[in-house]
Parts: C-alpha cells; sequence; structure tokens
C-alpha cells in the first residue's frame, strides 16, 4: 500500500482478521490524509500575533502614545495657566498705576471739552440775548404825529438785548455803541391822487452832545400817479443801512403824512440789530 509521505500523520493499512496483509486484485488507492491540526496551529498563530482582546501591539502602542500626547498637553497648559496668573499678580500695582494716568489723561482732556461746552452755552445765551428790536405800525386815535408811535408787544414785535422801546416819544434807544443795520417800511393809501402828490419818509437820530437831530436815511416820493385817481391809490417806501449809533442813541422815524398810512398794522414796520 502506498501514501502521500507529504502528510506528518502515520499511514494507514487495511487487515484481514487473521493479521496478514488482505491482497486484492485490485491495489489499494490511496488512502487521504486530513489536514486539519495545521490548521488549528495557523489559527493559534494568528491569535498570538493579535495579542489581548484581539487588538495587535503596535496599534494599542500608538493609541498608548496618543493618550499620553493628550495629558501633557493639558498639563502643559494647566502650567501656562499658572505662570499667567503669577504675572497678573505681579502686574496689579502696575496696572492700578496706568489706570490711574489714563484717568488723569481723560480728565486733562475733559477740561478743555467743558471749557467749549461753556463757551457754546455762552454764545447761546448771547444769541438769546442779542440786540434787537422790531416793532410794527399803531394806529393813532386822536392825534397823528410825524415822529411815528409803534407797538411792540403785538404779533411778531419783540425788544430784546441792549436796545429799549421808548413808548413817549417812540424811539429805539440803543445801549451799546456798535455797528447796526436799520429798516423802517412805511405805506400810505392816498384817496385822491395825483401827479403832485408826494410824501417824505426820514430815519433820524438824536444822540447825547447834540441839539438837532441826525438825519440816517431819506427818501422822497412823488410821481408814483401818473393822472388824478378817483379811487385810492397804494404806495410804499423802504429804507435799511448798515450805520454806526453810539450809546444812548435814540433813533426815530418820520412820515410827512401820517394821517394817510395804512390801517394794516404788518405794512409799517421799523427795527435794528446789532452786527
Amino acid at each position: 500500500m502506498s501514501c502521500d509521505q507529504s502528510y506528518p500523520f502515520p499511514q494507514v493499512f487495511l487487515v484481514d482478521g487473521g493479521g496478514g496483509q488482505q491482497h486484492s486484485a485490485q491495489p489499494p488507492g490511496l488512502i487521504p490524509c486530513w489536514s486539519f491540526p495545521p490548521a488549528q496551529e495557523r489559527v493559534r498563530s494568528r491569535e498570538k500575533s493579535r495579542g489581548c482582546m484581539g487588538v495587535s501591539p503596535s496599534l494599542a502602542t500608538v493609541v498608548l502614545l496618543l493618550f499620553l500626547l493628550v495629558f501633557a498637553a493639558l498639563g502643559f497648559q494647566a502650567y501656562q495657566i499658572e505662570k499667567m496668573k503669577d504675572k497678573l499678580k505681579d502686574m496689579k500695582p502696575e496696572k492700578s498705576i496706568a489706570m490711574m494716568k489714563q484717568l488723569q489723561a481723560h480728565n486733562e482732556f475733559s477740561a478743555p471739552e467743558k471749557q467749549i461746552g461753556h463757551k457754546h452755552e455762552m454764545k447761546r445765551e448771547e444769541e438769546e440775548d442779542r440786540t434787537a428790536a422790531h416793532v410794527i405800525g399803531r394806529i393813532e386815535s386822536e392825534t397823528f404825529p410825524k415822529t411815528l408811535r409803534w407797538n411792540w408787544k403785538t404779533g411778531q414785535a419783540f425788544v430784546s438785548g441792549a436796545v429799549a422801546y421808548r413808548p413817549e416819544d417812540g424811539a429805539l434807544q440803543v445801549n451799546q455803541t456798535g455797528l447796526y443795520h436799520i429798516y423802517s417800511r412805511v405805506e400810505l393809501l392816498f384817496k385822491g391822487c395825483s401827479p403832485t402828490s408826494s410824501f417824505d419818509h426820514t430815519v433820524f437820530v438824536r444822540r447825547v452832545g447834540h441839539t438837532s437831530p441826525l438825519t440816517l436815511m431819506v427818501a422822497h416820493r412823488a410821481g408814483f400817479c401818473s393822472q388824478r385817481l378817483v379811487h385810492s391809490w397804494t404806495t410804499e417806501s423802504y429804507l435799511g443801512s448798515a450805520l454806526q449809533l453810539q450809546k444812548s442813541d435814540r433813533v426815530f422815524v418820520n412820515v410827512s403824512h401820517p394821517t394817510l398810512l395804512s390801517h394794516t398794522h404788518y405794512a409799517n414796520f421799523f427795527g435794528l440789530y446789532k452786527i
């Protein structure tokens, strides 16, 4: 009987009951040899190479190194935090000194701002108390003097600052020397207008030390009617100029025909303001 010698297990023979070899007319076939034990040895060798719980030693080593790196980084960060805390403790006095310096600098910087704000407030007060006056026409009930009288409390009329209205003579009196813009407007209503109709509109000042008034502005209107008209005719005159006035000067307005003044209050006005 022949067998493949590459298998490590002993050969198997068939014998008869008498203990002799059994001869057969046909040569016996080869008996197969099983290879289960080598397969088991390969499985054991693979299990040994995988290590504990099926994890290879190289993979376990890499994971362990990663954990060590993480813990090392955490420890380094904790060390840096403690070091920064110590530096902050040492820097507290210096920081307080720096804050005091910043506060002083802020106070020094804000002082000019306060001064500027105070100047603005003063300027606003000056503007509110600016020397100016505007008075409007008044219709006389008894007499019509050539030097006109005015309403200083009606409608848009006002008086403020270093100027005052004198109701007894119709003057605007200035209490500061300076340059003033003075203006006046009058409106007249002619019932029987003719080519010879005319009137004068004058602004003058009475000054301390001068016996006679000083004329500031004057307008002579004539020829506004080309022919005699039966119906009424309205005409007006406006004067305005920048003039130098002295303290205690009194400014007046004269009209040659005061009885012809329009009864519209806002058509006749007089005023001044300091430039």
